[in-house]
């Protein structure tokens, strides 16, 4: 008994082949044209499903990494921004930084584009199949102080610290207490992790830059690679 085209895309629906459900019939009519072989058929249906399932899997990971915009270094404004060496954002965008376990922090004045530094580096990586996230620190810090409540604290952090590279934005902005340093320091002790300070622009925000040194100091590795300023 012949196997109608409706019933093979249902099946392959079923056995959830959505891309090979979606393309077999116009596959099968190309094959029969151009007298594919049966291996060559299975080979193109198959590649093709992989593909299919890899896009699909990158944009998930895109999506939840929670980036601002869909920045790249391509499109970064390097021009109007020369106290940025290029060369070393380059070198950064080899992303040995992942691999290693090294943290980057970003340093400088508003709208230098320490955001977008940040989010072309970490949008890199997860084309690179490594794991990463974005969050402003402050929403960080209000989920793990919020989960000392509900004893989800140890969750939390071991979630973020299986991620190949956590984007942490917005830290110049806080006024951190006791708790929400050592909080945020438990969780930095592992490693891949990318740091961007926004400018400091009172003494109690550049004494809290200089303690944050202290701390960062006692890290290792610490890596601080990139230093963007005006």
């Amino acid at each position: 008994m012949a196997l109608r085209e409706e019933d093979l895309e249902q099946g392959l629906k079923e056995l959830k082949l959505t891309r090979m459900a979606e393309v077999v019939k116009e596959t099968l009519r190309v094959c029969q044209q151009e007298k594919w072989s049966y291996r060559r058929l299975l080979r193109h249906l198959i590649e093709d499903e992989q593909s299919f399932r890899k896009e699909g899997a990158l944009g998930r990971k895109i999506r939840g990494a929670c980036l601002p915009e869909n920045w790249t270094l391509e499109t970064y404004p390097f021009n109007l921004q020369p106290g940025v060496d290029r060369a070393q954002i380059n070198q950064l965008a080899e992303l040995d930084f992942a691999r290693q376990g090294k943290n980057l922090t970003f340093i400088g004045p508003t709208g230098v584009g320490k955001t977008g530094l940040g989010s072309s580096l970490l949008l890199k990586a997860l084309h690179n199949g490594f794991t990463g996230t974005r969050r402003k620190v402050q929403d960080l810090l209000d989920d793990l102080l919020r989960s000392i409540a509900d004893r989800r604290t140890k969750y939390l952090l071991n979630r973020f610290s299986r991620m190949d590279v956590l984007m942490c934005d917005e830290l110049g902005y806080l006024r951190l207490n006791e708790d929400q340093a050592n909080l945020f320091f438990t969780l930095n002790e592992v490693p891949h992790r990318l740091f961007h300070y926004p400018p400091l622009v009172s003494g109690e925000h550049q004494k809290q830059l200089r303690n944050l040194d202290e701390r960062l100091r006692l890290l290792e590795p610490v890596l601080r690679e990139s230093i963007v300023s005006r």
